[in-house]
């Protein structure tokens, strides 16, 4: 029922800042402090993702600088090593890189950047190419929705639909994200339902809740999907 349209490309950043493979060493410095983004990607001709280079690619070379080469061969990382030595976007880079498409929605994505244990994500579109970036804070902007805006949805897109199915009277209440039920349906079984719909919404922080059916006086407090 919850038709909410909230995908990485409703929330993503663009322009996107991206540099090609052999862009130098300082031209890549230069262009992380200048657009204040901690990684970009790294396309090839025709635009398609090959890597993401990183402020933390970049400080290899001070990690390591002054290493005398006969202690290169105790150095545990020899990846992190070449990446020292490195001077252009290829060679710095990390490859193959994650992404995420346009049309994957914003839990889709948010999982991808928990279990990649990275902040930042190039978006592509069906062929491949770069089309947008989303970070972390580009995620949380669905909870810049108002209470109205919630209100609203929540109204037409869940307790309407439910109602017409079950009969009663719903009453949705929404202050700082979090949305307040009362009232009664006539199929208490849907009222489980209204919850996990509810709680599919973009921006919902928590649902309290004290509908109940004709013999039902059951009460709660529910987490927002996010939680």
């Amino acid at each position: 029922m919850n038709e909410s349209p909230y995908f990485v490309s409703d929330v993503m950043s663009r322009p996107v800042v991206a540099v090609v493979r052999d862009a130098p060493f300082k031209e890549i410095a230069e262009a992380l402090a200048r657009w204040r983004v901690s990684a970009m990607p790294v396309l090839d001709s025709e635009r398609r993702v090959v890597g993401v280079v990183s402020e933390a690619d970049l400080l290899l070379k001070e990690e390591f600088r002054g290493l005398a080469s006969k202690d290169s061969g105790r150095v545990r990382r020899p990846v992190d090593l070449a990446k020292a030595g490195a001077s252009t976007a290829e060679d710095l880079m990390t490859s193959p890189a994650i992404t995420v498409h346009e049309d994957m929605t914003l839990p889709q994505a948010a999982r991808i950047m928990a279990v990649e244990k990275v902040k930042r994500l190039p978006v592509v579109d069906a062929e491949g190419r770069v089309c947008g970036v989303v970070s972390r804070s580009d995620l949380l902007k669905v909870f810049l929705r108002t209470d109205e805006d919630l209100a609203a949805e929540i109204r037409t897109g869940v307790v309407q639909r439910l109602a017409a199915v079950s009969g009663g009277e719903v009453q949705v209440q929404v202050r700082q994200g979090v949305v307040t039920l009362s009232g009664t349906l006539k199929d208490p079984k849907l009222i489980p339902v209204a919850i996990r719909l509810i709680q599919a919404v973009p921006g919902v922080v928590r649902i309290e809740s004290t509908l109940a059916g004709p013999r039902d006086a059951s009460a709660g407090i529910f987490p927002g999907a996010d939680d």
